[in-house]
């Protein structure tokens, strides 16, 4: 239940020190979220607009180990952690390499058209234990 994503910094991703900025690594690890769900066949548009449920991340545990910087390629890596009814925890990890520049615990909660907490849909549900 693995999912890797390799993405380049670009000049936009680093701040003066040509060191990528903080926030930036949650985007990056946003997109290997998106890509890990697709990866299991998960179309979070289409499911948004057949069934109005969406996902908003709850919490993140970050730890920043060492800094990437403008032109490395990187490597975000998203693994399941844990799954409840309405939650998905994953673990994500960014390496350039071999060495690990951050780590984080991400807590997903599905959320229907309201913005109350629901259930996981089925077919994720069936994705992630299937």
């Amino acid at each position: 239940m693995s999912h890797d994503l390799t993405l380049r910094v670009y000049y936009e991703d680093t701040d003066l020190a040509g060191i990528v900025y903080y926030a930036n690594y949650l985007k990056f690890i946003e997109r290997g979220r998106s890509e890990w769900l697709r990866a299991l066949g998960i179309d979070q548009l289409a499911m948004q607009q057949a069934t109005g449920h969406v996902f908003a991340v709850r919490r993140i545990e970050a730890d920043y180990l060492r800094p990437a910087r403008f032109d490395d390629l990187l490597t975000v890596t998203t693994d399941l952690a844990q799954a409840s009814p309405a939650r998905i925890g994953v673990d994500q990890q960014v390496r350039r390499g071999e060495q690990l520049l951050f780590a984080a615990r991400v807590t997903i909660a599905c959320l229907d058209g309201r913005g109350r907490p629901a259930r996981l849909p089925a077919a994720l549900k069936e994705a992630l234990h299937g």
